[in-house]
């Protein structure tokens, strides 16, 4: 998917419910196809890929990177390595938001229950209808296709305007919140965009969209049949008169990466506000003290880039400037984890330390004060966990936590001098129990640590040391 903004579009990742409710599923044995998923785990994750030449034809591919295929008899197979004729399919919206899939060389509909599906229908009945539930991080930067710019929360107008240039901030963070086949935007303090542009606090018929596809661009209508769209100068997001979706409707979601600051020391913020040379000689955090970090998802390394768009790289005499435009072996850096503070070493293999004048520079061999950065987050207020076997949410009946689930919980998350407080739905903050069990009805915070080890993903850090992980569930 191409993409017009600053980081790599999403490759839209859905599971497809059937009218039973049950999710289509990809089966490793014989590569067989059902419909009787009882919820969205990693056999009910299938990826849409475009035909480049033909933007109407679709593919779809499941977990074991095979295409889903119709022969001329309507007999569904997943086994194609490489997408074919059969493989093609044209995506039929309907007014509840519905997809119904028609296979493209035969015009046959796909549908079922299940282990009976079959790509045989000349019509569409219920039968023929999936409803669409994205797989993806719900937390992304939208971006406007034909306004180029990003969404991000106006606090001072009560609205999400979309007149970024590039995804800053925590802001510019949009959760995504799935409901009985519909989806709402939130914004980073919690509230939800109602079809008229206003902000509420509760989410309702004005504020759930059904989620449209055209030409691999995303399109959200409202209950009244109307699309978002960027309106006036601002751009202020809100339904606009039109039924059908033109350029001006269509939206990206971009991956958003995380957004920190680093306090060295000498207790200053690390900045660019002395032009190109990074210093820790601020006292405030605005856009000049932030850093989006991107890791490379070969070598693992973090590149840190300005709100300006460069990067940080290492010059002569192991000084750290922010004079990179692209890319290249000396504006990565390995970070270490060492509990509530990093240490950064350059590509030199030197760590980056801070000098008497504030100015950063890779030139020790060891680890001391100078050589320690307290690291904060700032674009993720709001803690949403995908693992393995889907997303975090709280257990139905105790105060544990389950980490297979296909809906997740929103957590939030409070910094706490290099570590973070997790605080629950309920209020309660996460604890570990002497079991190593995380718990989430604590009176009082317990700190956990955050390390960011290859792209998209995260490991957390209890305070007995031990890293957090999910067991089947």
């Amino acid at each position: 998917m191409p993409t017009n903004g600053i980081n790599k579009a999403l490759k839209l990742q859905f599971g497809l419910i059937n009218y039973e409710n049950r999710y289509l599923t990809a089966e490793a044995f014989g590569f067989k196809v059902n419909a009787s998923g009882l919820s969205m785990k990693k056999k009910q994750i299938w990826t849409l890929e475009q035909d480049e030449q033909d933007g109407q034809a679709v593919f779809l591919r499941s977990h074991l990177g095979r295409y889903l295929a119709s022969d001329k008899d309507g007999k569904i197979a997943c086994g194609a390595e490489k997408p074919d004729p059969e493989c093609r399919f044209l995506i039929v919206p309907q007014s509840d938001g519905r997809w119904a899939l028609q296979s493209e060389p035969y015009l046959r509909y796909f549908g079922g229950s299940a282990d009976y599906l079959s790509c045989f229908a000349q019509a569409i009945g219920e039968q023929e209808l999936w409803a669409v539930h994205l797989a993806l991080h719900p937390q992304a930067s939208l971006l406007s296709v034909a306004r180029k710019r990003y969404a991000h929360l106006s606090s001072s107008d009560g609205e999400i305007s979309v007149d970024s240039n590039i995804p800053w901030g925590v802001d510019s963070l949009v959760t995504l919140v799935y409901q009985d086949g519909k989806y709402s935007l939130k914004t980073c303090d919690s509230r939800f965009l109602s079809n008229d542009g206003k902000l509420v606090k509760e989410n309702s018929n004005t504020t759930s969209f059904t989620l449209e596809l055209k030409s691999g661009k995303l399109a959200f209508k409202d209950c009244d049949g109307k699309y978002l769209t960027p309106v006036g100068p601002t751009g202020t997001l809100r339904s606009g008169r039109c039924s059908k979706p033109g350029k001006d409707e269509l939206f990206d979601l971009e991956e958003s990466h995380p957004q920190v600051v680093f306090q060295a020391a000498n207790k200053r913020f690390v900045s660019v506000k002395q032009g190109v040379s990074i210093s820790a000689n601020q006292d405030v955090e605005t856009d000049m003290e932030t850093f989006q970090m991107e890791i490379d998802k070969e070598s693992k390394k973090s590149m840190f880039r300005t709100n300006g768009g460069s990067y940080w790289t290492l010059v002569t005499h192991g000084e750290i400037q922010s004079t990179a435009t692209e890319v290249e072996v000396n504006t990565m850096f390995d970070i270490e984890w060492r509990g509530q503070r990093v240490a950064l070493k350059a590509s030199n293999g030197k760590y980056v330390c801070t000098k008497k004048n504030g100015q950063l520079s890779a030139v020790s061999d060891t680890v001391g004060d100078d050589e320690l950065f307290l690291m904060k987050l700032i674009n993720r207020p709001m803690l949403i966990l995908r693992g393995e076997n889907g997303f975090v949410c709280h257990h139905k009946n105790s105060n544990t936590l389950d980490a297979n689930r296909s809906v997740y919980d929103i957590f939030s998350m409070i910094f706490n001098d290099g570590a973070y407080n997790v605080k629950s739905v309920s209020g309660k903050f996460w604890y570990i129990s002497s079991s190593g069990l995380v718990c989430t009805d604590g009176e009082k915070p317990e700190d956990f640590f955050l390390e960011f080890l290859e792209h998209g993903r995260i490991a957390i850090k209890g305070s007995n040391n031990k890293y957090l992980r999910g067991d089947q569930g």
